[in-house]
């Protein structure tokens, strides 16, 4: 009798540890990036041409230098930049200063710069800025090179992330694995199959979906990033019963219960 009933206890124990352990575990298949489902899924190369066509919008902010061969007209043009030898100088190494330094669109969609006075750049991208104010520049100056660069490129990385939060890129385009990769890649918890971009449009903002475990992400239209885009990554179900909130407690309170039982039955 006694050792029929140290036998059920033994698989109780083992029964339930391997319960909880296969229920805390995430398959190594849910984890891979661009994965090959298929054998017949032999293509390596996938055409995405990088257009960086944001448009701008008001309350976006622009930075602005022009640069031409008066030192002079210069300084009238890059207040803020200008170091008086050339236009040379450096704009401030923090965000608070870049922002200083811009050019903000007004709510009408119009940029106020000097010399020109205000321009209609609304759904315009950076390239055609810098093309109409080199224009407008042209009746005035010789031999000018203008630079635009839009300030508040911003991304948000929410949910299964290792590090969450707001990022600025100081670059004219980022993909989403850069993105990811910012905040230290996603968690071993994040459903893969279904990250969340949350992006601006005319109207408000549009929700789609993208799988980062499929490889043909890589031409889609949402592989590149656009400015103010927001990345979020939701957990994949029964993430309650992960190693990251494993129930120590009641596994050491099970064991000891079960060992105190052991112990019981062989002493009567």
């Amino acid at each position: 009798m006694k050792l029929h009933i140290h036998l059920l206890l033994r698989y109780f124990i083992w029964i339930g540890l391997i319960a909880i352990i296969l229920s805390s575990c995430v398959p190594q298949k849910k984890m891979l990036y661009m994965q090959v489902k298929e054998d017949s899924d032999t293509l390596s190369s996938f055409v995405n041409e990088r257009k960086i066509d944001y448009r701008l919008q008001p309350g976006d902010n622009l930075y602005i230098k022009v640069v031409t061969l008066d030192e002079k007209t210069n300084v009238l043009l890059n207040p803020l930049t200008s170091s008086g030898r050339g236009g040379g100088g450096n704009i401030g190494g923090n965000d608070a200063s870049i922002y200083l330094q811009s050019y903000t669109i007004n709510e009408a969609g119009y940029l106020d710069f000097p010399m020109t006075g205000e321009i209609f750049v609304r759904n315009m991208n950076v390239d055609e800025v810098r093309d109409v104010l080199t224009e407008k520049l042209g009746e005035y100056l010789k031999e000018l090179v203008v630079i635009v660069k839009l300030v508040n490129f911003n991304i948000t990385l929410l949910g299964e992330v290792k590090a969450p939060g707001q990022y600025k890129i100081y670059q004219s385009s980022i993909n989403i694995f850069e993105a990811l990769s910012l905040g230290r890649d996603l968690t071993d918890f994040a459903n893969r199959n279904k990250i969340a971009i949350i992006r601006e449009n005319k109207t408000g903002s549009s929700v789609v979906y993208v799988d980062v475990t499929k490889r043909d992400l890589l031409a889609s239209e949402y592989y590149y990033l656009q400015p103010n885009d927001i990345i979020y990554a939701q957990p994949v179900k029964g993430k309650q019963f992960s190693f990251a909130n494993f129930p120590y407690g009641i596994v050491f309170g099970f064991l000891s219960t079960t060992i105190l039982l052991l112990n019981y039955f062989q002493n009567n």
